[in-house]
């Protein structure tokens, strides 16, 4: 089953720096993280999106190539390569897979500003070593979709 947190950082930097940390832990097989993204406000008070999965150039390069093959057959393949890149990047913007792109935006909504949110999406995680690695950090549990009496454990481990 797929695991959902959000939390709740003092500043975009260490909010990076958590996205990184998990990166290092996947490595290490402490972590399957599926999906990660931060939320932040800037000094205009606009909430700012940074996610770490994007179709959009996945599904461009795999358009161009199927372009130029169907471009190949009608023997136009610029002409398909262009057509293909520019539907592969389109459909890759509009398909949400992840971490809900609306909830994301409703948790930065609500952060106050200079504040951060990571929004991590694990299929298994070494509990113990994860939350040791994040507790330097001083994060504190925002959401999540485990049951009441697995958040309310994490929240206990992450408190200093």
């Amino acid at each position: 089953m797929t695991h959902l947190v959000v939390l709740g950082l003092d500043s975009r930097e260490d909010a990076e720096k958590v996205i990184q940390l998990t990166e290092e832990l996947a490595k290490q097989a402490l972590l399957q993280r599926e999906d990660a993204a931060i939320a932040y406000k800037d000094e205009k008070g606009k909430v700012r999106i940074q996610q770490t999965m994007s179709l959009t150039g996945a599904a461009a390069a795999s358009g161009a190539l199927w372009g130029t093959l169907i471009g190949l057959i009608f023997l136009n393949p610029i002409a398909g390569l262009a057509v293909g890149a520019a539907s592969g990047a389109m459909a890759g913007k509009l398909t949400d897979v992840g971490i809900n792109d609306q909830m994301i935006k409703e948790v930065g909504q609500q952060l106050q500003e200079g504040k951060a949110a990571v929004f991590l999406l694990a299929r298994s995680a070494t509990v113990d070593r994860v939350v040791d690695a994040l507790k330097p950090y001083g994060p504190t549990v925002i959401q999540t979709n485990l049951s009441k009496e697995r958040e309310d454990e994490l929240v206990q481990a992450l408190q200093p």
